[in-house]
């Protein structure tokens, strides 16, 4: 996982007021969502944008 490009995204959600607590943040931080897609889309994690996950259903874009 490059971290940049994550934190990249983290900052600009906050910078869009679209990001603001704390807590969530920090979760954010720690945990990528790379981990909850599967291998056909994993490159794209840091889009904010909803990625397909199989049968019919999507990871959130992040900023939802």
């Amino acid at each position: 996982m490059e971290k940049a490009a994550w934190e990249l995204l983290i900052r600009n959600l906050m910078a869009g007021d679209i990001l603001h607590s704390p807590k969530v943040i920090r979760a954010m931080r720690l945990v990528s969502r790379e981990s909850f897609l599967p291998d056909s889309v994993k490159s794209n994690y840091a889009v904010d944008t909803p990625l397909p996950i199989g049968w019919g259903q999507t990871a959130s874009a992040p900023h939802d």
